[in-house]
């Protein structure tokens, strides 16, 4: 396979983002704290991918962490106040559930491409993602009945319908961790890979991607969404439908029509299937 060229493409102080080939890559680039995020970590991650998903050349998304020992260890206690983390001015965040909705919402693929450590929020960050690429020495687990924290969104019931009620219970009640080969075996990652060929792996999977209908893959993931995620996930499915709508010569009929000023004529159009 041949090598990918990432090319940076805007500089950010806690993460790093890249392109190449279709392919877009945010990486959590705090290293010394296991990359756990702050509140600049999120924001940044938002902008990255607002950038990603208004990029028509984009096509697939890669979620990561900077090095091998961990690809996000959740919040940064040190940073952790009474309502939520800090920021510089002293303000409360949990933007973090907005990074999530993002990727939840994004009509293009997000892929988690995990190394070491993905605990707590950092764990949750993965699961939300589209699909899981794992290391070897992947680790995963939540941490929050330990530290006075919990994520009763997508972190708890999202994780119940990937791996069972009983699992996510055992998840959570438990605190325990769990190496790449039983995330595997429980549904939580799509497939484990020798970490020297991590992204090598993941980049193959994007490429996978983009050989395929994009308005065929947002869709689909509209649909599956909307079976988890209610009214919203509906109103989301539905926008990706009335898209796709617009573009049919029906729906352009329509349009000409009010704008020439005429009644339209949809007696062309079928009935029924």
């Amino acid at each position: 396979m041949t090598a990918i060229n990432w090319i940076e493409s805007k500089k950010f102080t806690d993460i790093k983002y890249h392109k190449a080939e279709g392919i877009a890559k945010i990486t959590i680039h705090r290293p010394e704290v296991r990359n756990a995020f702050r509140p600049l970590t999120v924001t940044e991650m938002i902008e990255a991918l607002a950038d990603a998903r208004a990029d028509h050349a984009i096509g697939v998304v890669i979620l990561t962490g900077q090095g091998d020992k961990a690809f996000c260890s959740g919040g940064d206690q040190r940073v952790r106040g009474k309502a939520g983390y800090k920021d510089e001015k002293g303000d409360h965040h949990l933007n973090v559930l907005e990074f999530q909705r993002q990727i939840r919402t994004c009509p293009k693929p997000v892929i988690a491409m995990v190394a070491g450590y993905a605990i707590g929020g950092g764990h949750v960050l993965h699961l939300i993602c589209d699909l899981t690429i794992a290391a070897d020495n992947a680790v995963f687990g939540q941490t929050g009945p330990r530290v006075g924290s919990f994520d009763g969104g997508y972190g708890s019931g999202y994780l119940a319908r990937v791996v069972g009620q009983k699992k996510a219970r055992e998840i959570w009640f438990l605190c325990r961790q769990y190496d790449a080969k039983q995330a595997l075996e429980m549904g939580l990652v799509n497939t484990v890979v020798p970490l020297e060929r991590l992204e090598e792996e993941t980049v193959a999977w994007c490429r996978e991607i983009l050989a395929n209908s994009p308005v065929a893959i947002r869709c689909l993931k509209a649909a599956m969404n909307a079976d988890c995620d209610g009214q919203a996930g509906l109103q989301e499915l539905a926008g990706h439908a009335t898209m796709l709508f617009y573009m049919t010569e029906e729906g352009q009929e329509g349009r000409n029509a009010f704008l020439e000023k005429r009644k339209p004529d949809f007696s062309k159009f079928p009935r029924s299937s």
